[in-house]
C-alpha cells in the first residue's frame, strides 16, 4: 500500500514531532511528558540501499534453512545417530521437562515461525548477525513506526501494514485455516510487550485477516476437546493457534502451562514458537562453526547457503571449563599468538586484543535484552578476568558463549532535539532487526527496525539516546 501524507507541508522537525505525537500511547510514547518518546525520533525512516534490502530479504530463507538443519541435527544427536555432545550442549542447564518437550514427536518438525536476527552493519557494506531471536519483541513497535511514518508520506519496507499482514499470513499457515482465532499469550515476565502486541492484534483484526486476542496465561480455558480464551466480558472463544510470547526459561512459572502443552501435544491447538529450547540458544553459532560439524552443515544447507551464513555468523565458542588433554586446543582461538587450551590464557589479554563479547547462551533471564552481555574491551583487566571466570563457573547451570566482536559501521542520522526543537545529526552505529514470517515453506519479510546507538556505545540496543525508526529503500542508503 502506498503512503498518502496527511501532513504534506511539514518540515523535518515537524515530521519528527508528528511521529512522536501520533505513535500509540503506552509502550510507544510517554503521555504528557516533555520528551514525548523514550528514544530519539528521526524525521524519516532509516535509509537502506536496494542491494542491502535485497540481501536482507533473501536472508530469511537462509535462516529458516539453518533452523531446520539445527533441528534435524539436535534430534539426530538425541537419538544417537549424531555426536552426543550436540544435544548435551543444547540441553545443558535445563530441567528434564524442558528437554522432553524438545524431543516430543508432536513437535518433531516444528521450527519458529517468526525469525528476527540482530544485524550489525559493518564497514565493508555488509552485516554481521550477532544473534537470532525466535521469540522476538518489537513486532508491534516496528509496525506502529512504519504506520506512523506512512501518515507523513514516508514509505517503509513492507509498507504501513507489512508486519501485521505477514503476521496474519503466518498464523493462517500455522492453523491451516483462512481466518484463525489466535491467543497471543503474554507472561508476567514479558509483560513489557503487551502494549505493542495489543496494538498489532488490533491491526490484524481491523484488516479482517484473523481474530487475535492478547491475553495472560490465566485467561486460557482448557477442555478435553479444545483450548479457549476468556475475554474481559467473560466470553470464551475457541482458539486455533496459541502464539507463545514468553521464553522457555520462564515456562515452569507459567500458570496452566501443563494444560496448554497437553492440548498442543494432542493436536487440540497449534502452538508457535514450538516449545523447543535449542532454538533459543546462542551456542548454536558455536556448533555451526565447529570443525567437526562443518561437513554436516554444508551437506544439509547446500554450499551457497552455508557460505552466506559463514560470512555473517560471527565465530563463537562455548565457555566450557572442563580440562582438555595435553594435546588438545580450542579450535580457531588463540591468545598472544598461541593456541588456547585453557580459558585462563585469555585473562591477561590487553584491551586491544580483546575483540570479544561474553553473553549467556540462553535459558536465563539474563539472556535477553542485552542484560548479561559484556563487551570484553570495555572492561578493565580485573573486570574481564572476573567476567571470564564467572562465565566458566556457570557452565553447568547457564552456559556462556564467547563471540568475536565486530564493530559496526559509523553512520550519521538526523533526529529531533527535544531541548531545542531542531533537527540535529547523531554519529552512531546501527543494528537492523528484520522480521521474517514463515508461511508454508518460505519466509516473508514484514518490516525492518533500525536502532542507531551513539558511536561511543559498544552495545546497540533501545536506549534513551538511541534513534529508533523503521527502514526505507533509498538509492543513497547504507
Amino acid at each position: 500500500m502506498a503512503c498518502t501524507s496527511v501532513a504534506p507541508e511539514l518540515d523535518a522537525a515537524g515530521r519528527a514531532r508528528y511521529v512522536t505525537e501520533h505513535l500509540p500511547p503506552g509502550l510507544f510514547r510517554i503521555v504528557d511528558a516533555a520528551e514525548g518518546a523514550p528514544w530519539r525520533v528521526s524525521p524519516e525512516p532509516f535509509p537502506l540501499a536496494p542491494k542491502t534490502v535485497a540481501a536482507i530479504e533473501s536472508l530469511g530463507n537462509d535462516l529458516l534453512a539453518f533452523y531446520r538443519a539445527l533441528n534435524a541435527l539436535y534430534l539426530r544427536s538425541a537419538r544417537g545417530t549424531a555426536p552426543a555432545y550436540i544435544a548435551e550442549e543444547l540441553d545443558r542447564g535445563k530441567p528434564e521437562q524442558i528437554v522432553k518437550l524438545a524431543r516430543q514427536n508432536r513437535f518433531k518438525q516444528d521450527v519458529p515461525r517468526v525469525i528476527r536476527p540482530d544485524l550489525i552493519l559493518t564497514e565493508d557494506g555488509g552485516y554481521i548477525a550477532s544473534e537470532l531471536d525466535s521469540v522476538p519483541g518489537g513486532m508491534g513497535f516496528t509496525s506502529a513506526l512504519a504506520h506512523t511514518y506512512c501518515e507523513i508520506g514516508s514509505d517503509s519496507i513492507g509498507g504501513p501494514d507489512g508486519i501485521s499482514e505477514r503476521f496474519a499470513e503466518m498464523l493462517a499457515s500455522a492453523a491451516a485455516v483462512e481466518h484463525p482465532t489466535v491467543a497471543v499469550v503474554v507472561s508476567q515476565e514479558s509483560a513489557d510487550y503487551r502494549g505493542e502486541l495489543t496494538w498489532l492484534a488490533k491491526r490484524v483484526n481491523a484488516q479482517g485477516h484473523a481474530n487475535v486476542l492478547v491475553c495472560s496465561p490465566q485467561d486460557i480455558v482448557f477442555t478435553e476437546e479444545a483450548l479457549f480464551v476468556r475475554s474481559e466480558d467473560g466470553r470464551e472463544t475457541k482458539i486455533d493457534v496459541l502464539y507463545r510470547n514468553f521464553e522457555l526459561f520462564d515456562l515452569l512459572n507459567i500458570p496452566k502451562q501443563e494444560l496448554i502443552l497437553y492440548a498442543a501435544r494432542h493436536n487440540r491447538v497449534r502452538i508457535t514458537p514450538p516449545p523447543k529450547a535449542h532454538f533459543e540458544e546462542k551456542s548454536t553459532f558455536a556448533l555451526f562453526h565447529h570443525p567437526g560439524l562443518r561437513s554436516y552443515w554444508r551437506s544439509e544447507l547446500g554450499p551457497a547457503i552455508d557460505e552466506r551464513l559463514l560470512g555473517i555468523f560471527p565465530r563463537t565458542w562455548i565457555v566450557d571449563p572442563r580440562p582438555l588433554p595435553w594435546q588438545g586446543v580450542i579450535a580457531d582461538l588463540s591468545a598472544n599468538g598461541a593456541p588456547v587450551h585453557h580459558w585462563s590464557q585469555l585473562e591477561d589479554l590487553g584491551k586491544s586484543e580483546r575483540d570479544y563479547v561474553l553473553k549467556p547462551s540462553g535459558f536465563s533471564e539474563l539472556a535477553w535484552g542485552s542484560k548479561g552481555v559484556k563487551v570484553a574491551n570495555d572492561l578493565t583487566k580485573d573486570e574481564w578476568r572476573a567476567a571470564l571466570r564467572a562465565a566458566a563457573a556457570s557452565f553447568d547451570k547457564t552456559p556462556y558463549i564467547l563471540q568475536r566482536f565486530h564493530k559496526g559501521k559509523r553512520v550519521r542520522v538526523p533526529f529531533l532535539s527535544t531541548s531545542s526543537g531542531e533537527i540535529k545529526e547523531m554519529d552512531g552505529r546501527v543494528r537492523l532487526c528484520p522480521y521474517y514470517f514463515v508461511v508454508g515453506d518460505e519466509t516473508r519479510l514484514g518490516g525492518i527496525l533500525a536502532t542507531v546507538a551513539p558511536a561511543d556505545k559498544r552495545l546497540i540496543h533501545g536506549m534513551s539516546d538511541a534513534i529508533m525508526a523503521s527502514c526505507r529503500i533509498a538509492d543513497d542508503g547504507f
